[in-house]
């Protein structure tokens, strides 16, 4: 495969799919998604469902790079979201999937996630692309159901797959849980994490997009599932260390015993957001490394370094 090929890229608004597209000056991108996308190259605003025709976008293109995913869903507490996943995560993507087979595209980079292995490594082994999958929430259980799918595409139509599933992602813009420990993190406050000395792999955006841009080119990723990640796991107490390293505050953490912290998840009723916070997450990306000869080419405290940078700018 070389630059000459054309890429239909969904998900280009999001935070991945942004840095996706920055990625690829040397390549022909068509982009596609709800929202229009600024930066340039041929756009066409469309759904990601199970009934969208997307006959135009893809005329020409020869490779698919699927950022695009329902990740939230509002008022979850009201009713069960699974069908509103399924309908963009399983529905929209394997609509896509099938009509870019039909089209002829060689092949289909999907960015799924570390979700449909599970949601914790405590005291287990780390993740590998050969587990059985435990996926728990209705996110990853539609990960998980549009990997399935993919795979049956590939095998009836001859399309290239290859799946992508990273641990939580950071990088400049990113949101949710790890905005938060940053706002902390830069509050002249000591945090109580100093004995939180649990495991978490993580990729930063750098590197995941070097693996993505990767994925296209080469030949042994076809047909294959990678779990990726920095190559280097930090515990809670180390991630905020390094937070406020790079930006030149003390480090110094009040160390409050871990199972006062899982005292707390229960009686406040969110155990689930405290073992995301204080448990281990952690997987194996020896695969990626021995199959394509990939190296991260950011270490985890220069992605820190930047991410944080980037938000000080922003925040002051």
């Amino acid at each position: 495969m070389t630059n000459n090929e054309t890429i239909l890229l969904t998900g280009a608004s999001g935070f991945v799919g942004g840095a996706v597209f920055d990625a690829l000056s040397n390549y022909n991108v068509i982009l596609c998604g709800r929202t229009n996308f600024t930066k340039g190259g041929p756009f066409f605003r469309k759904n990601i469902n199970e009934c969208e025709d997307y006959s135009e976008p893809l005329n020409g293109v020869s490779i698919v790079i699927h950022c695009a995913a329902r990740a939230h869903v509002t008022k979850e507490r009201l009713y069960n979201p699974l069908d509103e996943y399924r309908a963009v995560n399983v529905g929209g993507t394997l609509n896509l999937a099938r009509q870019a087979a039909a089209q002829g595209v060689k092949r289909f980079i999907f960015i799924s996630s570390i979700k449909v292995n599970g949601e914790s490594t405590s005291g287990m082994a780390p993740f590998r692309e050969n587990d059985n999958r435990s996926p728990t929430d209705p996110y990853g259980i539609s990960k998980f159901e549009a990997e399935q799918g993919l795979k049956d595409i590939a095998d009836s139509t001859g399309m290239e797959v290859v799946i992508i599933r990273p641990p939580l992602i950071y990088g400049p813009g990113v949101k949710a849980n790890f905005l938060s420990l940053m706002k902390l993190a830069v509050s002249p406050i000591p945090l109580p994490f100093g004995a939180i000395n649990n495991a978490r792999s993580m990729i930063y955006i750098g590197n995941l997009i070097d693996f993505i841009v990767k994925s296209i080119e080469h030949p042994k990723a076809a047909n294959q599932i990678f779990i990726i990640s920095d190559g280097e796991d930090v515990s809670l107490s180390s991630l905020v260390r390094l937070m406020r390293k790079s930006i030149g505050r003390s480090t110094w953490q009040i160390p409050i015993p871990k199972i006062l912290f899982e005292w707390i998840g229960t009686a406040t009723n969110k155990r689930q957001v405290m073992e995301r916070l204080i448990g281990s997450l952690q997987v194996d990306p020896s695969k990626a490394q021995s199959l394509l000869d990939w190296k991260p080419p950011f270490s985890v405290s220069q992605g820190i370094e930047i991410t944080m940078q980037d938000f000080i700018k922003g925040k002051f």
